[in-house]
Order: structure tokens, then C-alpha cells, then sequence
């Protein structure tokens, strides 16, 4: 309930895992990307997070990738590691690894499938927030949890001591800069900033950082939020909308999922186009985009951003 507790800010990716194979983790490839991220000046890393599919890992990779990251790093960046889980148990068993291994604090969505209402939803918080000795980011994913937090659950969570973010990614865009008004004053707030509407909420109201799937753009993504911190809100404008023409291009309303293939299969496709390490193979049940129409889509909507 404390935002000041941290300096959380800017952009982070949210680390992709690459995959040799369908058995084995990339872990050479990780080292490499995550050190693309630290040249690149990003603020922050999420690792194990909706991007990372955390959901196709075993606990033992889990904790292979925050440790290779948290290796890599070694305090050049925040990184907070994704501590999901189905059971509140295996949650705290994730984060009293990564804590141990050098992390900066956890995040973590309501256990999906279980469709927690909200008094559960609030007290799985508390119980979290009292059994680790980490700072918390709640992760609102309602397509992955079926659960969308709502403006006034998300105050409640606000005031749990230990949480001191939100990482929101509610497909409703009203809602999003309703709770982030709502919330900001008590916890750091992460969501789509990056556009010319949130730039406008940024000028008004505030708001810490945006995390994305991995990061495209690279260092125009951490110059953004360098921009709007030191005022200058022409340039800042000028990769928002450069931001929401790409996003608009490659990924359905809602950022759930790629037009042309899964969200971590279309991410790592364009990756790859762009020499960007660690782009690899997804895991099922993710596959990998195969179709030459569909890659020629993706190359072309990075040409159009003047990536490629």
C-alpha cells in the first residue's frame, strides 16, 4: 500500500523464455537477450510473466529462468519475477527463490482457473502479501484468469500492505485509466501509457511505466518514459503513436493474442526478423507461426514502423 517503497518506473519487457525444443530451455539465448535488454536501457524486467509462459514450465525451469536473469543482471535493472501459480503454496515456494536469488519483487495474477470472487480474491492477496518478504505486484490478465479486476477491487488490493503495483492489462480501456486514478496516490501503476490517450492521462495524472511483451523498439521504449520525465511531450507523442500503429497492426483489441498466431508465437516471429536473441521456439500449447502469409504480415507491419 505503499508505492513509495519502490522505484518501479519506466519500461520493462516482459521477458520472453526461448526454447531449444519442446523439452529443453534456451538458456545461452536468455543470457543473451537479457543482456540486449540491459544495452538497450530498459528500466526493468518482468520474468515469467504471460510473455515468458511460465504456464508450459515446470517449477524447476521457473526457477532456472529467474536465476539466469537475476545472474545476468546482478543489479543493472529492476527485475520482478512472475510467481503465478494454481496454488497459493506454490507461489510462495517460487518467490522465496527468486527473492533469494537477487530479485527485486514479485508479481503475480489471481490463481487462474479457479475464478476466485472477490473477497477470496482479496484475501489470496493478503495471504500472499504476509508470506513473502518481497514487494508484490498485483497483475490483472483477465484472459488468462477470467477474473477482470474492477476499479473498486482494485482499491481494495491497494490498500493490502505489501502491494505496492498494479500491472493492469484489463482489454477495457475506460477501466484502466478509471483504476489508475483511482489507485495511483497508494501503488505504482503499469499499463498502456504508451499511446496517445495514456500520454494524455500521463500528463494529467500521472502514472509509473508501461511493461510490454519483450520490446520491439528497444531503447525508443525506455527513451519514451526518459521524455515525459523530463517534459518533453512532443517527442514522447511521436513514439506513442508510432506505438499504436505497430500494436494496432500486429495484435487483437485487447492485446490477448497476435492477428496472426498466439501472442508469444507472433512476438517471437517478429523477434527473430529483427536479429533480436532469444526469439526461439514456443512450447505447446503454443505453435509456432509457420504460414509465409502470415510472416509476410508481420515483416510488413515492421516495416511500416520503420524497424526492418
Amino acid at each position: 500500500m505503499d508505492r513509495n517503497l519502490v522505484d518501479w518506473r519506466g519500461y520493462w519487457a516482459a521477458s520472453p523464455t526461448p526454447y531449444i525444443d519442446e523439452d529443453q530451455l534456451d538458456l545461452e539465448s536468455l543470457e543473451a537477450l537479457t543482456q540486449w535488454y540491459v544495452g538497450q536501457g530498459l528500466h526493468g524486467l518482468l520474468v515469467n510473466g504471460t510473455s515468458g509462459e511460465w504456464f508450459s514450465q515446470t517449477q524447476a525451469e521457473r526457477k532456472q529462468v529467474a536465476q539466469t536473469v537475476l545472474a545476468q543482471t546482478q543489479g543493472d535493472m529492476t527485475v520482478v519475477v512472475g510467481i503465478t501459480a494454481l496454488t497459493p503454496r506454490e507461489s510462495l515456494l517460487l518467490a522465496d527463490h527468486a527473492m533469494t536469488h537477487g530479485a527485486s519483487g514479485v508479481a503475480l495474477t489471481v490463481p487462474p482457473y479457479s475464478k476466485a470472487l472477490d473477497h477470496e480474491v482479496v484475501a489470496f492477496y493478503e495471504y500472499i502479501a504476509q508470506g513473502v518478504n518481497a514487494p508484490v505486484m498485483v497483475y490483472n490478465w483477465p484472459h488468462g484468469t477470467s477474473i477482470d479486476i474492477s476499479t473498486e477491487l482494485a482499491s481494495r488490493l491497494a490498500d493490502i500492505d505489501g502491494v505496492v503495483a498494479l500491472k493492469e492489462s484489463t482489454p477495457n480501456a475506460d477501466q484502466f485509466f478509471a483504476t489508475a486514478e483511482r489507485v495511483i496516490d497508494r501503488v505504482r501503476v503499469f499499463g498502456n501509457f504508451m499511446s496517445v490517450r495514456g500520454l494524455a492521462f500521463l500528463q494529467e495524472h500521472g502514472g509509473d511505466g508501461m511493461i510490454g511483451g519483450g520490446s520491439l523498439f528497444g531503447r525508443l521504449d525506455a527513451q519514451f518514459w526518459e521524455d515525459v520525465w523530463r517534459g518533453d511531450w512532443e517527442q514522447a507523442k511521436v513514439h506513442a503513436e508510432a506505438t499504436e500503429a505497430l500494436f494496432n497492426s500486429l495484435w487483437a483489441p485487447g492485446g490477448w493474442r497476435g492477428l496472426y498466431g498466439g501472442y508469444q508465437s507472433q512476438l517471437k516471429a517478429a523477434m527473430n526478423m529483427l536479429s533480436i536473441p532469444g526469439g526461439g521456439a514456443v512450447r505447446s500449447p503454443r505453435l509456432p507461426i509457420t504460414n509465409p502469409d502470415d510472416l509476410a504480415s508481420i515483416r510488413s507491419a515492421l516495416v511500416s514502423a520503420q524497424l526492418l
